[in-house]
Formats: structure tokens, C-alpha cells, sequence
């Protein structure tokens, strides 16, 4: 499986693929923002985007929607702090395929790849 990590922590960035690690995911391909993220969604293929929301240049949302623009099916998980109804519904209407609110486990990382994973496998 191919993950592209998108998130402008470098030490959230770290904590997922330590997350993704312990579930056997080892090709994670990382960008910082919306842009880098989108550059390397364009020249590449993967399975699964993982994003943040909250990013410099190009924030989640739109980086969404670029996606989307390009790929209708591929999941794609926002995990972000942004938990409250309107966000959610939100990029729900721009076409996301998941939630995840930080802090997470790496039990519910898990339980949301394998639910996208499988279905898509």
C-alpha cells in the first residue's frame, strides 16, 4: 500500500508513519502543505492521502478538492483537530472519505485504513 501523509507538523508526520509502521505500512510518502502534496499526488500513484486540515499554502479542504478534481475514488482520511459538525459536513460535501480527530490511537488509524483498505483492495 501507498500513503501519501500530508500534514505541516513534522512531528505529527512522525507519530502517523510510527502509527503506520506497527500496521506493516512502510512506502508513506510525506508532504508539509497542500501544495508539495498535490505536486506529488499529480506525479505519482497511491492507494491511500492521508491530510491535515490546517496547513499553510494549501489547507485540506482544497487540497481535497484538487484530489477530487483528479480522482474521484481514492480515500481519502482527513485527521485534524477540527471536530465540530460544520467542518465535518463540510468535507463531506467536498467528497472526503473519512474522519479522524487528533489526538488519535493507533487502533483507530487502523480501524479507518483497514475500512478503505479492504473495501478498495
Amino acid at each position: 500500500m501507498k500513503v501519501l501523509l500530508v500534514d505541516d507538523s513534522g512531528t505529527m508526520r512522525t507519530i502517523q508513519k510510527r502509527c503506520l509502521s506497527k500496521l506493516g505500512i512502510e512506502n508513506v510518502t510525506e508532504a508539509e502543505d497542500g501544495v508539495q502534496a498535490l505536486e506529488l499526488f499529480v506525479a505519482s500513484s497511491f492507494d491511500i492521502v492521508l491530510s491535515d486540515w490546517n496547513m499553510p499554502n494549501m489547507d485540506g479542504l482544497q487540497l481535497l478538492k484538487e484530489i477530487r478534481q483528479r480522482n474521484k475514488d481514492i480515500p481519502v482520511i482527513m485527521i485534524t483537530t477540527e471536530a465540530e459538525r460544520a467542518r465535518v459536513v463540510t468535507a463531506i460535501q467536498a467528497g472526503v472519505s473519512d474522519y479522524l480527530v487528533k489526538p488519535f490511537t493507533p487502533d483507530s488509524l487502523k480501524s479507518k485504513l483497514e475500512r478503505w483498505v479492504t473495501s478498495n483492495a
